[in-house]
C-alpha cells in the first residue's frame, strides 16, 4: 500500500519534457554552428579531449537528479502495518444566532465574528467528538449537519452571515428543536452548545429546553453582547453609512439579555457563561465536555504509512555531486576502449 502525501506536484514532471526538447535543441545548434565554422572533421581534431558522449550522459544524471528532487517533493509513502482505531465522544451541536442584532460591535469585532471565534477555537480543542451547526434569527436553518470533518465545518462556520434567515428576531426554541433532529445515534451523549445575544428570543424556548433535557440532550448557553448595549451599524463595503433604526426613526440600541440564557441552560442541566473572554469560554466547554460521558462512535482499521522521500532526496544530492565531477572531456580509460567509435 502506498500513498502521495503531495501528489499537487506531480505537474512539475511537465517540466522535464521541455527540458529534454531545450536540450536537444541546443545539440542541433552547435552542430549547426560547427558545421557553418569549418570541416566537421577539422573541427574534431581540433577538441581532440571534447566526449561527444559526456555531455548526454551529464543532462541524463540531472534529470534523474531533477526527478528525485520532484519525487521528494510529492514524498511518496507506504503502509507498514493497519492497525485497529476505536473513536470515542460526543455529539456536539453548535446553535448560532444570526439575527441582526448580532451586527453590535459592543463586543469586539461583532458579537456575529465573537461567536465564530469562540465555535472555532473549541472545536480546536476537540478530538474525535462529532459537530453539526444551526445558524438561526426569527427562524432556525440547518448549516452543517453532524460531521467529524472539523476543516469542512470551519468552512460553512466562516460563511455564516445575517442574511442566511429572512425573518427576524431569536427563535430559540426552534434552534432547539432543529437541534434535536441533529443526533442520529440514541445512545451517543449530546451537547447543543447555543449562542446569542439572548433578545427578542420568542416564546417556547423554556418548554423546547425541558423536551431536549428528556432526550438527554444538554445545552451551555453563551451570552455574546454587552448589557449596555451597542448600536447595529449598516455597512457597505466595509464601510458603516448608517444605524438600524426603529418604527419611530430611533436609533436601535440592542442588548446583552442573559436571564432567557441562564434559564434555558438550567431548565437543561447545563451551564451558562459569558462570552466575553475566548479562552475562558473554551475552558468552561472543555470542562463540561470531560464530565460528559464518552461514546465509541467506530472501530477501524487504518494503514500506518511511512515517508520515503529521503531516498529520492539523498538520490538527488549523489547524482548531482556526481554530476560535478562529470567533464565535458573525454576519460583516459573509456577512450582506449572507443566504445563508441570515437575518431582519434
Amino acid at each position: 500500500m502506498y500513498e502521495l502525501d503531495e501528489s499537487k506536484y506531480l505537474y512539475l514532471f511537465g517540466v522535464l519534457p521541455v527540458l529534454v526538447l531545450l536540450f536537444l535543441f541546443n545539440l542541433y545548434w552547435k552542430r549547426k554552428k560547427q558545421r557553418e565554422f569549418g570541416d566537421t572533421d577539422l573541427v574534431k581534431r581540433l577538441t581532440p579531449e571534447k566526449s561527444v558522449f559526456k555531455p548526454v550522459l551529464k543532462f541524463i544524471v540531472l534529470m534523474l537528479a531533477l526527478s528525485g528532487i520532484i519525487l521528494a517533493l510529492v514524498n511518496p509513502k507506504i503502509g507498514t502495518k493497519t492497525e485497529t482505531v476505536k473513536r470515542e465522544g460526543i455529539d456536539i451541536v453548535f446553535a448560532i444566532d444570526v439575527s441582526k442584532s448580532m451586527l453590535a460591535e459592543d463586543i469586539a469585532p461583532n458579537r456575529l465574528e465573537k461567536a465564530k471565534q469562540i465555535v472555532s477555537q473549541i472545536i480546536n480543542q476537540l478530538g474525535t467528538d462529532r459537530i453539526g451547526i444551526i445558524g438561526y434569527a426569527g427562524g432556525a436553518y440547518p448549516v452543517l449537519p453532524i460531521t467529524s470533518d472539523y476543516s469542512v465545518a470551519k468552512m460553512y462556520l466562516q460563511n455564516m452571515n445575517t442574511d442566511m434567515v429572512s425573518s427576524q428576531g431569536t427563535a430559540l426554541s426552534q434552534a432547539i428543536e432543529l437541534a434535536t433532529t441533529y443526533y442520529d445515534d440514541p445512545q451517543t451523549s449530546k451537547l447543543l452548545v447555543l449562542i446569542s445575544d439572548g433578545e427578542d428570543h420568542g416564546e417556547g424556548s423554556m418548554e423546547a429546553a425541558e423536551a431536549a433535557k428528556e432526550k438527554g440532550i444538554k445545552i451551555i448557553t453563551i451570552g455574546v453582547g454587552t448589557e449596555k448595549g451597542g448600536t447595529i451599524p449598516l455597512k457597505r463595503n466595509g464601510v458603516t453609512e448608517s444605524y438600524k433604526r426603529d418604527k419611530d426613526g430611533e436609533v436601535v440600541i440592542t442588548k446583552l439579555y442573559p436571564d432567557a440564557l441562564k434559564t434555558i441552560a438550567e431548565r437543561s442541566n447545563g451551564g451558562y457563561i459569558y462570552g466575553g473572554n475566548t479562552r475562558e469560554v473554551t475552558e468552561y466547554v472543555k470542562k463540561a465536555l470531560d464530565n460528559i460521558e464518552k461514546t465509541e462512535f467506530e472501530s477501524k482499521e487504518i494503514a500506518t504509512y511511512d515517508s520515503q522521500y529521503q531516498w529520492f532526496l539523498g538520490a538527488a544530492f549523489l547524482l548531482l555531486f556526481i554530476d560535478v565531477f562529470l567533464l565535458d572531456r573525454k576519460t583516459a580509460w573509456i577512450r582506449k576502449l572507443n566504445l563508441f567509435n570515437e575518431k582519434e
